[in-house]
């Protein structure tokens, strides 16, 4: 009997090892049958439920507890090696194919260097034959037209010709020397990456190459990249016309496709072309597209009107499956943009290819990555919102950002009583439907419209990534809360109360709440809540916090973006998924630096007062740092009703302009030191930068009074202005005009006042006392300006915020220039402060 047993033991049981003691445990095959049902149902070992289930069990009756502990353990410790190894296999074949794509890679490079030999050994020999080069050149030419003259476009065998050129010329340049490819500056390739990225070097037009892994199969992939718009966010439309098979099991397709202009100073683009999809013999997925010749081609010249032409080279996607899932992916974009119809200083935007690589090659990639990514489970976002739902509120936010700054006639956008001088543009959508898309019947069609204000600008020495980080940290800096409240109110109950009819005030909190972000976390998505309070005792009991959705982008100093934007929309504070959005926003575009881009230039608007200058004026050592430029573009949306519409457009208008005279003083703030921000008219000679203020301010104390404002060790190099603004009394300047106005202060300064550095530029000097303050300084005011200072008595001022603030004694002086002669502003120190 017991031989019996041991057979069926030895052909069914199963031997688990103690970790602790080595002593072996059996178990008959009925015993681990038991046990792991109990494990599949109750995993943890402290569940209640599971010594239940045990005790349930009569066929575990007869083991000892300790011994049922041991199986538990070492089950646990087998799921876990089984996902440990599950886990090393996935990485394995990821690491495998990634070496087979960087031998690719590296084949490529070795073509490519013994073309550019050939290349060069024969560009030697023509140095010497120079007529025999003209003959081969006309023969070449002749070829050439000989060859493009037998493609047709209008019938099918025409197209399939054409289709297939594309696809030899795409795969050339996908994986062959036919075009000279460079390493994309910022994107070093590496464990990290995302992928391979190049761009092109002297060749026509702009061109862009990516290659990389993703966890997805070929034919999903290419679904997903066919799907333009749901990836590109300058991609307003794309229509497929006709469709028909290739013969070869691929399918032919001509496609009319309509971009968005990135700014409100040129024309939007579109294109008319011919997309391949087929597969080739070793299993390889191809999506390739060129345009079709003809500027009127495609459809009609009614709904191309407000768009230029532009061209399509040979350009598409190469999806490789791999062993064991996953694919290689090989992106080609190649555009012609037609860079001459845009002003002089847009042209490094439409002539760049390293612009074409992070506004479509790049985020192609990223964008099925992140699919790939959420489609394993690897992506969780907060509040439980599913990744699609919030991809979703971060398509229609670009979108509809894009569609205020475009203001297509097809959408329903007309320009309001503009005559070309206006430096904010107003344009009216009477038809607006601020409804999702996929859910028309929960969106809100206002009666009157939506209105849109808008404008562009340039900047210079301003870094793009730190202004909308400021813009985005310090929201109330540059709005105003009322105006916020409004649009909210206005989405909130379809009402149209003008602003200011309900004043409210902000209570000076602001709570940024996450929801997601993109793989490489170049866009985050947000909620910003901004607490308020009614102005009015009837209200006083009602919430006036405003909610707002937005993504932020670009906001990341080492980043390789096409731009830093910032694109709000009021919400509900329910947060629902079928929201209606009114998005506003700043998108802020780097200008790549050319020999003659310093030219002046006056074509922008609200760029008539910036001093460019000549290239004369600079210096012959100047770093592209100190010359980088960039556009500023603004667009900000109201809801209106008929009745209201002047009024709404007033305010926009006034809004805007007062958005744009916020954002330059803050650019002024945040330019690097030592170049000079062209924010507003340059500044004079008697404009110092803070820490020549800050040196004068020091001399002129110890000038005037005898003796130092600062300790003696604190003096050298630009510690002056770390300790000055450091200092714990308030330190004023304010300027020598009939109404002074306040230029600087210190953080004790700004913390009296309850200001900031962006509207001190605001308060003027009899703001800050009450009528006996402003009595005693006209009396001090004839001997400050006499001797040079003066001593004012223990008083009382005002902050901004209406609070008083007392001081046990003040000193006045005035602040000389380095010659040591002119005055430039008064000083003032505020000692021993404290509010009352």
């Amino acid at each position: 009997m017991a031989m019996a047993m041991t057979h069926h033991h030895n052909r069914e049981s199963s031997i688990d090892k103690h970790l602790d003691t080595g002593k072996y445990v059996r178990y008959t095959a009925e015993q681990v049958e038991a046990l792991e049902r109990v494990y599949a149902e109750c995993p943890k070992p402290s569940s209640l439920r599971r010594q239940q289930l045990i005790r349930e069990c009569p066929i575990l009756s007869n083991i000892e507890p300790k011994q049922i502990k041991v199986w538990f353990q070492n089950r646990r410790c087998r799921e876990k090696q089984r996902k440990e190894a599950s886990r090393l296999q996935t990485v394995n074949r990821k690491l495998t194919a990634m070496n087979k794509l960087l031998m690719e890679e590296n084949d490529r490079l070795q073509k490519q260097v013994s073309q550019l030999v050939c290349e060069n050994g024969y560009m030697r020999q023509q140095l010497h034959t120079v007529n025999a080069s003209a003959t081969d050149a006309s023969c070449d030419s002749a070829v050439t037209t000989s060859q493009h003259s037998l493609r047709n476009a209008n019938n099918p065998a025409g197209l399939l010709s054409i289709a297939e050129e594309t696809l030899a010329e795409f795969l050339s340049k996908a994986t062959g020397t036919a075009v000279n490819w460079v390493q994309m500056p910022g994107m070093k390739p590496g464990p990290d990456s995302v992928g391979i990225f190049a761009i092109s070097q002297s060749c026509s037009g702009m061109a862009a190459r990516a290659c990389g892994l993703v966890s997805l199969e070929p034919t999903k992939i290419a679904e997903i990249l066919k799907d333009r718009p749901s990836w590109f966010r300058d991609c307003r439309k794309l229509e497929v016309f006709t469709m028909f098979p290739a013969g070869n099991g691929g399918t032919i397709e001509l496609v009319y496709t309509q971009m968005f202009a990135p700014t409100t100073l040129a024309p939007a683009r579109d294109f008319w072309t011919l997309r391949y999809t087929t597969t080739l013999e070793n299993g390889s997925l191809v999506v390739c597209e060129r345009s079709l010749s003809g500027s009127g081609a495609g459809p009609s010249v009614a709904s191309a009107a407000q768009f230029v032409r532009a061209e399509v080279l040979p350009s598409g996607y190469l999806i490789r499956p791999c062993e064991g899932g996953g694919s290689i992916i090989h992106i080609v974009d190649h555009l012609n943009l037609e860079a001459w119809s845009v002003p002089e200083v847009l042209r490094p935007l439409y002539e760049s290819s390293r612009v074409i690589a992070q506004k479509m090659t790049i985020p192609a990639l990223r964008y099925v990555r992140q699919i790939a990514q959420e489609t394993s489970g690897e992506v969780v976002y907060s509040l439980g919102r599913q990744p699609a739902v919030l991809r979703t509120f971060s398509q229609r936010l670009s979108r509809g950002f894009n569609e205020a700054i475009n203001g297509f006639n097809e959408d329903g956008w007309s320009i309001m009583n503009c005559d070309g001088t206006e430096d904010v543009i107003i344009s009216i959508n009477s038809g607006k439907s601020l409804s999702n898309s996929s859910n028309l019947t929960t969106g809100l069609s206002f009666l009157g419209g939506v209105l849109c204000a808008k404008a562009s600008m340039l900047l210079q020495n301003v870094p793009p990534a730190v202004l909308v980080r400021f813009l985005r940290e310090h929201h109330l800096e540059w709005a105003d809360f009322n105006v916020d409240a409004y649009s909210a109110a206005s989405l909130k109950a379809g009402t149209y109360t003008y602003p200011g009819m309900r004043p409210t005030s902000f209570t000076g909190s602001q709570i940024i709440m996450p929801l997601g972000q993109t793989v490489e976390h170049e866009e985050l998505l947000e909620v910003i809540r901004l607490e308020g309070q009614s102005l009015t005792q009837e209200d006083a009991f009602l919430s006036r916090d405003i909610h707002l959705l937005q993504i932020c982008s670009g906001i990341d100093d080492n980043a390789v973006g096409a731009c830093s934007e910032l694109v709000f929309a009021p919400i509900d504070e329910m947060f629902p998924d079928d929201a209606a959005l009114l998005p506003s926003g700043f998108r802020i575009i780097p200008l790549e630096s050319k020999p003659d881009s310093l030219a002046t230039n006056r074509t922008l608007d609200l760029t008539s007062s910036l001093e460019v200058g000549p290239a004369t004026s600079q210096a012959a050592g100047d770093s592209p740092s100190q010359n980088a430029r960039s556009v500023l573009t603004i667009a900000f949306q109201f809801p209106f009703d008929t009745n209201l519409q002047d009024n709404v457009a007033t305010m926009a208008r006034q809004y805007v302009r007062s958005v744009i005279s916020s954002v330059q003083r803050v650019a002024m703030a945040i330019s690097p030191c030592g170049s000079s921000p062209t924010i507003g008219p340059k500044p004079s000679p008697g404009s110092p930068e803070a820490l020549t203020l800050a040196h004068w301010i020091c001399q002129s104390y110890s000038f005037h009074l005898g003796e130092e404002l600062l300790k003696s060790e604190s003096l050298g190099g630009d510690s002056v202005l770390k300790n000055l603004w450091q200092h714990q009394d308030a330190i004023l300047c304010c300027s020598l005009k009939s109404v002074p106005v306040f230029i600087f202060a210190n953080q004790a300064g700004l913390d009296m006042l309850e200001t900031t550095l962006v509207a001190l530029q605001d308060i003027t000097l009899d703001k800050i006392f009450d009528e006996l303050g402003r009595k005693a300084l006209c009396f001090d005011f004839t001997k400050l300006m006499q001797q040079g200072f003066t001593h004012l008595l223990a008083g009382v001022c005002m902050s901004t915020m209406g609070r008083h603030v007392s001081y046990e004694q003040a000193v006045a002086w005035k602040v000389l220039a380095a010659d040591a002669k002119t005055v430039h502003c008064l000083a003032f120190s505020f000692i021993n402060w404290s509010f009352v």
